[in-house]
């Protein structure tokens, strides 16, 4: 569910994003490989829920590759390998259940307009990944970003780390990791970093208490 019709967040995104893609796509050059793979097998079956333009999924190396989203302009910027679900995500997936080994979200939940729609969301996660499989989630801390965090027309639901785990826990899940700061906050209208720069960034954990604003959280079915 969002609180944006598909059509409007095609106007927002392509207005928003579409201007550095080159640099996102680099960027996840570094993130997927060097972090995030770590958590993926080779043949894992992996679903990217608010795949955005797919810069995660098209990156990710694993078995087979699933991308959910309402904006009806993400299937242009998939690669061919990957199956495009345009769904509303806090109704029933057509998924089956215990067929998910990692589901991925980066910067989606807080675009959901309630924590009723993300309780739905997360039901619909539980039910689809495998016994230990692993709900990876990235997001806007609103604890560190309460100047920013609304400076986004499409932000509707605010969430910290400690609210995302605790309503994680609530749908059956236990929390594997939870880093409150991961990432800064957002590539839109920043500077673009040298990527050597972001890898570096990755391996040096304390430089995340400095400068990190998203958080992290990795939560496994029970």
């Amino acid at each position: 569910m969002s609180a944006n019709h598909p059509e409007e967040l095609r106007r927002i995104y392509g207005a928003r994003f579409e201007k550095n893609l080159v640099y996102r796509k680099r960027v996840w050059g570094i993130l997927a490989p060097e972090f995030f793979q770590k958590y993926v097998s080779p043949s894992a079956t992996v679903l990217d829920l608010g795949c955005g333009y797919g810069e995660f999924i098209n990156t990710i190396r694993c078995g087979r590759k699933l991308a959910m989203d309402l904006n009806p302009d993400a299937p242009r910027f998939l690669a061919e390998d990957v199956h495009f679900l345009q769904q509303d995500c806090s109704t029933r997936w057509p998924c089956d259940d215990s067929s998910l080994d990692i589901i991925f979200s980066s910067n989606f939940f807080e675009h959901l307009p309630g924590k009723n729609a993300l309780k739905q969301t997360l039901e619909e996660c539980f039910r689809c990944l495998k016994p230990g499989g692993k709900l990876i989630a990235m997001g806007p801390n609103i604890r560190f970003l309460s100047d920013k965090y609304w400076d986004f027309w499409d932000h509707h639901l605010a969430l910290s780390d400690r609210s995302l785990a605790e309503g994680l826990e609530n749908c059956g899940f236990s929390i594997l990791e939870n880093h409150d700061r991961f990432l800064p906050y957002t590539m839109v209208d920043s500077r673009e970093y040298p990527l050597a720069a972001i890898s570096l960034y990755l391996k040096v954990r304390p430089a995340w208490k400095i400068f990190g604003r998203q958080f992290l959280i990795v939560a496994a079915k029970k």
